[in-house]
């Protein structure tokens, strides 16, 4: 397999990913932040280029590594001045929809597009953090990043965007937590009760796999969702008092007054909650 090039950002998880020898690419390098971009490519040990048409010259395989917003533009200008063949590996964070528009392009072009994911942070797992790799190409992808060196990748299979609904949708959760965080505790500190906040939160905490935990909370909304709302429309008024704006807890009443309207008495196990909101959210006019 030819060089894999860095392609269009040599940010973060581009630097956490260098290899020595590759050439790289940042857009960067063609404004005021020149020296501190060729300053990253000289720790790094990689070969800097003055344009994507340089780095990509001839490459077998291309890490794309750029911000969310500059993901579809990367693809669109790089896909002229790709090899015929050429792995697209594209690990942006953004919407399947995205990726499949990008594929389209670098398809057009001739090349291949592989939707992957980063489902950590690069740091300090570098070439080690997990990797979900999906679409047409899947497989020739995970030989092409498993010979670059990243050491822990895994197809999902399915079409391109596979990967990245499962990194969108995972972060519903975990950067949802770490929204809801700020929004508790800089009210509980405003209000000078953080260590018994945090104290209560720490009682309460019962380790349980995923699967129970969101069994047991669909099972809490179905049955007292209306009375939640209620209570959680006591908490907006709360937040807004103490001068914190409380933007999810607003969305918390939505949801808890939403699914509580539905009047479905909770069936068994997940599966079968998760089929019956289904249903009723698929009615017309719901």
């Amino acid at each position: 397999m030819d060089e894999i090039v860095v392609n269009l950002g040599f940010g973060e998880a581009a630097m956490a990913f260098a290899k020595p020898g590759a050439r790289a690419f940042d857009r960067k390098t063609d404004g005021p932040e020149r020296e501190a971009k060729l300053a990253d490519y000289a720790a790094a040990g990689v070969v800097p280029c003055e344009s994507a048409a340089e780095a990509l010259a001839g490459a077998g395989a291309v890490l794309s590594l750029v911000t969310a917003d500059q993901s579809l533009p990367a693809a669109l200008a790089a896909a002229p001045f790709l090899a015929p063949g050429a792995l697209w590996l594209d690990m942006n964070s953004v919407a399947p929809d995205t990726k499949r528009e990008a594929a389209r392009a670098i398809e057009a072009a001739g090349g291949r597009h592989v939707d992957v994911a980063i489902m950590s942070p690069v740091h300090p797992k570098r070439l080690g953090t997990p990797l979900l790799v999906a679409g047409p190409h899947s497989a020739a992808g995970v030989e092409a990043l498993r010979t670059f060196g990243f050491t822990n990748v895994r197809s999902v299979g399915g079409e391109t965007g596979a990967a990245s609904a499962i990194k969108m949708i995972r972060s519903v959760m975990v950067k949802g937590i770490e929204a809801l965080t700020a929004e508790c505790v800089l009210a509980a500190d405003a209000a000078g009760v953080l260590d018994e906040v945090i104290g209560s939160l720490d009682a309460s905490e019962q380790a349980k796999p995923w699967a129970e935990r969101v069994d047991y909370n669909l099972d809490r909304m179905m049955r007292h969702g209306q009375r939640r709302a209620e209570e959680m429309g006591e908490v907006t008024r709360t937040l807004a008092a103490l001068g914190i704006s409380p933007i999810l807890s607003a969305g918390t009443v939505k949801w808890q007054q939403s699914i509580g309207a539905l009047g479905i008495d909770p069936p068994k196990g997940l599966a079968a909650k998760l089929a019956a909101l289904g249903a009723r959210w698929k009615e017309p006019g719901a």
